[in-house]
């Protein structure tokens, strides 16, 4: 193209108010505002004039705006959504790990929607403290003395080392320095915190006695961390809780177990092996147990602290506990779900155990009803493999009922498609078959998977 037919393009396109002043543009305006439209024209214009300079280029006003609108869409798909979650996942950590239920969401609304009593006493009249309703029921669920609630397990586990540790040592043992979600490291934590790492063992062996063996005057804490996202098999050993606890005794060493999932209840009972759960954390004699509350206990996030009444009074006394304490919507939350737990209802009125608890023969049946409705045609019903996931009880896989989706379109195409479906649904794909397992998917989102894959297949 010739210099003058280039600057002639170049002039060409419409400035970014012409855009704005267009109806093209209307809705989107009225949807994420003037400004951010305004920088999405000023993108995509600036994209234009570089490829005008650098080839062959004419620009139709058609095509600015589908390109401004193609742009749009993009940046707001990562704005926060409900998706369907169909990878056999039941705590799957980027999808937002444990699902609300909708009585529990009514009970966190209605208590946020207006004022609250959040810190204040309703039969003195005076200033109150958050959560104590909830801490008392945590107490009551794990017989723990006191509890203390912050914002996520990290932040627990933070506090409780800040608090306690600074500036001392804590034995780990070498086979329990794990990575946690989003590439943290249980060495970075203990650094962070001040307090001082005192690895011991070996990875794949370690006894009471490497512990004994590493106390001095300047031990702060022994700290046992649950394998709560990976397996080791094998030529394995390591100290228990118990034995721990009788040296922590004997030493006057304070023993923290960070347990992670946040089971309170058997899981045998739904084929799985037992996962640790707090109460026996406890009863074993750990001082204090950190948790999550977005895991397996099933409720919002929070990092949730059970033990010893002394020690939890020091955490709350620490300037940390105020910098990560939760919010109106954690609290009640909470405490609804200790209730449920309390009351007996968990596995009817938590998600995830509603999830977890149902049979392989219900997956498959709703599974064929779906699969029916395309008269055999690009599905087929296949047994599939499920996972608790959100680093609760690795390997351990619990019997589900899939639909297998066949195109034209590679598996990784196919998943595309379907995670950019209104809602947007997400699969997995295994042995090049894009799967769709309804182990996590619920029976109301059944009618909305047949519509979405009507119209991906058609």
């Amino acid at each position: 193209m010739k210099k003058d037919t280039v600057n002639e393009v170049l002039r060409s396109l419409p400035s970014v108010e012409e855009l704005l002043n267009s109806s093209d543009l209307k809705d989107w305006i009225e949807t994420w505002s003037r400004p951010v439209v305004a920088e999405a024209c000023r993108q995509v214009l600036t994209a234009l004039r570089q490829e005008i300079l650098s080839g062959d280029k004419t620009v139709t006003s058609p095509e600015i705006n589908s390109r401004i609108s193609q742009f749009l869409e993009k940046k707001f798909n990562r704005q926060l959504q409900p998706v369907i979650n169909a990878t056999g996942i039941v705590l799957h950590t980027n999808l937002g790990r444990a699902p609300l239920s909708a009585d529990l969401l009514a009970q966190m609304s209605q208590v946020s929607s207006g004022y609250n009593n959040l810190e204040f006493q309703l039969d003195s009249g005076q200033r109150g403290k958050r959560g104590l309703l909830a801490e008392e029921l945590l107490c009551q669920l794990t017989g723990a003395e006191s509890a203390c609630v912050v914002n996520n397990n990290a932040g627990a586990l933070f506090l409780i080392l800040s608090a306690l540790a600074k500036g001392r040592e804590v034995i780990v043992s070498r086979g329990e320095l794990v990575q946690i979600g989003g590439g943290f490291r249980i060495p970075e934590i203990l650094a962070q915190s001040g307090a001082v790492l005192k690895e011991v063992g070996a990875t794949n062996q370690t006894t009471v006695k490497d512990y004994e063996q590493a106390i001095t005057p300047a031990t702060g804490l022994i700290l046992k961390v649950h394998h709560s996202n990976f397996k080791m098999e094998g030529f394995v050993r390591e100290a228990t809780l118990a034995e721990l606890s009788y040296l922590s005794q004997e030493s006057k060493i304070p023993l923290i177990y960070d347990q992670g999932s946040g089971a309170v209840i058997d899981t045998r009972k739904y084929g799985l092996a037992a996962e640790s759960t707090v109460q026996a954390g406890l009863i074993s004699g750990a001082d204090l147990v950190a948790f999550s509350g977005d895991k397996l206990l099933g409720g919002p996030q929070a990092g949730i602290i059970a033990g010893r009444l002394e020690l939890v009074n020091n955490l709350k006394r620490h300037p940390l506990y105020r910098a990560l304490r939760v919010d109106k919507f954690t609290v009640s939350g909470l405490e609804k779900t200790i209730l449920f737990y309390l009351t007996g209802q968990a596995e009817q009125r938590i998600p995830v155990w509603r999830l977890v608890s149902r049979k392989p023969e219900e997956l498959k049946s709703r599974a064929e009803r779906v699969a029916a409705q395309f008269n055999g045609r690009s599905l087929s019903v296949v047994p599939s493999e499920s996972y608790l996931g959100g680093g609760s009880l690795p390997g351990q896989a619990l019997a589900s009922f899939a639909l297998s989706i066949e195109s034209t379109l590679s598996p990784d195409d196919l998943s595309a498609k379907f995670r950019s479906a209104t809602p947007p649904v997400v699969g997995r794909i295994s042995e090049d078959k894009f799967l769709l397992d309804f182990r996590a998917i619920f029976p109301e989102q059944d009618s909305i998977l047949t519509s979405t894959i009507s119209k991906i297949l058609s």
